[in-house]
């Protein structure tokens, strides 16, 4: 047993737990090859996600939004946005509702990109979860959502 550690911290739920580390770890991976493959940084992928999300979700994402999504101060942002807008991987379009505002909309390329590289392993995973009965799907679901939660609660 480890200094600090307890028989609690044994049990099914921290192999379940180490489960989710070492799935967040190897994504963590294949974005830093996919970045490293397409001269970007890991945060670019990471702007890109959270951009995908947003557009997904039906959010307008300006550079205030994404910032706050990666943990950015301003000029840090600034820097992610100038990278992907040079690649031709993100543009800024000016909001047709509010013309004072710039949104951040991921062009097609980036998509094109997105889905050579990850669409093979999206597809296994898919493919795991198709053969998941229903009952099993909203367990998967309420765990990973819980978890997300938990990770992103107030006073880590």
């Amino acid at each position: 047993m480890t200094p600090g550690a307890t028989r609690e911290h044994e049990g099914p739920e921290m192999e379940i737990f180490h489960l989710l580390r070492a799935v967040a770890v190897e994504y963590g991976l294949r974005q830093a090859e996919f970045a490293a493959e397409h001269g970007m940084h890991v945060t670019d992928v990471r702007a890109l996600i959270c951009l995908l999300d947003a557009e997904r979700a039906g959010i307008d994402a300006t550079a205030g939004f994404l910032g706050a999504g990666l943990g950015l101060n301003s000029a840090g942002t600034t820097g992610v946005v100038d990278r992907l807008e040079r690649l031709g991987l993100v543009s800024r379009v000016r909001d047709v509702k509010d013309r004072r505002r710039v949104l951040l909309r991921v062009e097609e390329r980036a998509k094109e990109l997105g889905w050579s590289y990850f669409g093979p392993l999206i597809d296994r995973t898919v493919g795991v979860l198709s053969g998941f009965d229903e009952r099993h799907m909203a367990a998967v679901r309420l765990f990973l959502q819980t978890a997300l939660d938990a990770l992103t609660a107030e006073g880590r």
